[in-house]
């Protein structure tokens, strides 16, 4: 298997909405692997990273929001190679709602559809099931173990729904169908490995809100999904304002030494290289005046 944690046996467990988990996962063991957030959660135990620092996340670019998470010893938090429907100019900033698909066996998927029953599940469509505990703001990350035919997550029906409910978008490491009409959904981004016209078939879901693989990145409930030209970072919830402060911080150094470059105060090797101590307490100052809480330090020359 290409999942970690020992996911067969940590997986095999459908999401009870804002109850538990069936099996060996529940809300105390999602709370559990993601004990460093100390903020506010969902029913589920998901962190709820608040929409004020998602929103300060959308001008945050993959590169800054890299070098925080790899000062902090996060260092396998970006995946690239997406195929994009809807790129637009805004980011894709969200909470991670994770799903995990396997491939089909018969004994399991029974398993599955019938404690879906017990839950009082809608429909036999296990993709949808997902959805179907998104709220706003909520972005979904699927592993479908690369499966592109027969690996299409969603179509435009779906992504409708998804649209409707987050006002996001979706990560598939698997496949999309129905292009044509996924791109007439204004706003809802998709980063996907491929497209193809046939229907999921052959996978079953192992579970939702579990940690997952997107690629080379461990991903886990509540983690906020950053998109960039370049492609997505996956930030740990307790992470995502520091990434926020950091990155306005960055910005605003880019801005202060364009300015003194454009006034020709200090000359492109000084503002360059490691600043003197008198560049670094005038930026403080150009830092206060745009309302920023952060400032630099001689550490950070």
């Amino acid at each position: 298997m290409r999942h970690f944690l020992g996911r067969a046996a940590l997986f095999a467990a459908v999401f009870i909405p804002a109850l538990a988990q069936i099996g060996t996962f529940n809300n105390e063991m999602r709370a559990g692997i993601t004990s460093e957030w100390k903020g506010e959660r969902f029913p589920d135990g998901r962190p709820k990273v608040p929409d004020a620092v998602l929103d300060r996340l959308k001008n945050t670019t993959a590169e800054e929001a890299w070098q925080t998470l790899r000062n902090a010893g996060y260092t396998h938090q970006y995946e690239g190679g997406w195929k994009v429907v809807n790129p637009g100019e805004e980011r894709l900033v969200g909470r991670a709602v994770t799903a995990v698909f396997m491939p089909a066996r018969p004994d399991i998927n029974k398993y599955v559809n019938e404690n879906a029953k017990k839950e009082n599940r809608v429909g036999r469509g296990q993709n949808s099931w997902v959805i179907d505990t998104m709220v706003k703001r909520d972005v979904m990350v699927v592993d479908l173990f690369g499966k592109i035919k027969d690996g299409t997550i969603i179509g435009d029906n779906l992504g409708t729904s998804i649209m409707t409910k987050t006002g996001t978008g979706l990560v598939v490491d698997g496949a999309v169908r129905d292009v044509s009409g996924l791109s007439e959904i204004k706003g809802f981004r998709v980063y996907t490995r491929d497209f193809h016209p046939s229907f999921l078939a052959d996978a079953t879901l192992m579970g939702i809100n579990v940690p997952t693989r997107i690629g080379g990145v461990t991903v886990l409930p509540g983690d906020v999904v950053l998109s960039d030209p370049e492609g997505i970072v996956f930030i740990p919830a307790h992470l995502a304002e520091k990434v926020a402060d950091e990155s306005e911080l960055t910005r605003l150094r880019d801005e202060w030494g364009h300015e003194m470059l454009r006034q020709q105060k200090y000359t492109p090797g000084q503002v360059d290289t490691q600043w003197s101590d008198q560049m670094i307490n005038e930026f403080n100052k150009y830092a206060e005046s745009k309302g920023s809480k952060m400032r630099m330090t001689s550490r950070q020359r």
